[in-house]
């Protein structure tokens, strides 16, 4: 029987599951879409019951909000999520009680930036971050590998962006209209234009306008937090030649004002695509699984 870990990416629109112990040794992979709390959460469990492993814990990277403090009456749980039903659903207590293993919790894109540090474009980079744009947008900064922490977690989505000249969009954020994934996450995508971001052609103008949305966004997240690279993952960007756009959206808002080749020249070395591809936040989910028993070891050892 082998003793493996299991990896959990939750998301708005689907969950990807994984058991193995690392990229390259992966015994099993499933993708389940996201319904409702109790009926995802079964099927997630089902999975990682299995005869013929030894499962020694879990990582889960969720979609949010979500509690991260070991302390709180709510750790644990997706908090004040607009996903309908999953509010205050407590993920770790739901899997660890199931299961009977360790879960180790985590924000999805911090799960696909310890995936990219670990194994994909952000390997050994000092001060990284990774944003996602997709059903939502999200964002995660590690130092050394370790995902920072605060009051909660990074909120990369939900910083407000300059409104375009003309652009008349209230935003489909319901919290805060004008967000930047109020603005250009893929549902706003659909909302703009009536149909979703992969059957709009390339050189649509509408990409421009998208461009300088999350050029305006990376552009702030990049002066607060100075990183050495910033991982751009998620569906929208996969669309051709938007990465360009929003490369040379961040050159033209730092104006020269920061004299370093990451904002000129060396841009294409700066703002990547994810090395994982869109498997980062499911490896990630399987790297915290195994982190987590490595600190439990290390507690407990004389």
């Amino acid at each position: 029987m082998r003793r493996v870990f299991g990896g959990v990416e939750g998301g708005g629109t689907k969950f990807k599951l994984l058991i193995g112990t690392d990229p390259h040794d992966i015994v099993a992979q499933a993708q389940i879409p996201t319904t409702t709390p109790d009926e995802t959460l079964e099927r997630v469990i089902a999975f990682f019951r299995r005869p013929d492993i030894e499962l020694a814990a879990v990582g889960c990277a969720s979609f949010g909000p979500i509690d991260l403090d070991t302390r709180s009456p709510t750790y644990g749980c997706i908090t004040t999520t607009p996903k309908p039903g999953w509010a205050y659903t407590n993920v770790v207590r739901t899997l660890g009680s199931e299961l009977g293993v360790p879960v180790a919790w985590e924000t999805d894109t911090a799960g696909a930036a310890l995936g990219e540090y670990t194994w994909g474009a952000g390997r050994h980079i000092e001060v990284l971050v990774y944003v996602t744009v997709g059903t939502g947008i999200g964002g995660a900064v590690l130092i050394n590998g370790r995902p920072v922490h605060g009051l909660l977690h990074a909120e990369m989505g939900h910083v407000l962006v300059p409104v375009a000249d003309g652009d008349t969009f209230a935003g489909i954020c319901p919290y805060h209209g004008q967000c930047l994934e109020g603005m250009a996450s893929g549902p706003a995508l659909r909302a703009r234009t009536g149909r979703p971001g992969e059957t709009i052609a390339p050189d649509d103008p509408i990409w421009d306008l998208e461009a300088a949305y999350l050029g305006a966004g990376l552009h702030q997240i990049g002066y607060v937090l100075s990183p050495q690279k910033i991982i751009v993952g998620g569906g929208v960007p996969q669309t051709p030649h938007l990465l360009e756009k929003i490369r040379r959206q961040v050159t033209s808002l730092n104006h020269g004002y920061l004299a370093h080749p990451a904002l000129s020249g060396g841009i294409r070395d700066y703002i990547v695509p994810p090395g994982l591809g869109a498997d980062a936040g499911v490896i990630g989910a399987l790297e915290l699984a195994r982190q987590s028993l490595q600190s439990h070891a290390d507690q407990v050892r004389p």
